[in-house]
């Protein structure tokens, strides 16, 4: 099994590790590993997660803040967001 970050969630991965950075860089390094300790595990366990808000969709909780949105697509696992808790993924329209 593979595992890949779609741009989106290496965009979302980035953003959140940036904001957590300016106030406290250690945190920040701690919450980066803990989402790539959480997606390496899908790779002998892609079916950790339990079912997405979204159709074919899995959503894994690497932090109690954050949850890990992914598909898995034969043997590869997609990420395709990491979504702090108190949003709305996919973001709702109006």
């Amino acid at each position: 099994m593979k595992v890949f970050w779609s741009s989106a969630a290496e965009r979302d991965r980035a953003d959140i590790v940036d904001v957590i950075g300016l106030d406290n860089p250690l945190a920040a390094i701690r919450i980066d590993e803990l989402f790539a300790a959480a997606a390496s595990r899908l790779v002998q366990h892609p079916m950790l997660g339990h079912s997405g808000f979204v159709p074919g969709t899995r959503e894994l909780i690497p932090h109690e803040s954050y949850r890990l949105v992914y598909e898995v697509e034969g043997d590869v696992v997609w990420i395709l967001a990491l979504v702090h808790t108190a949003r709305a993924w996919p973001a709702r329209q109006e």
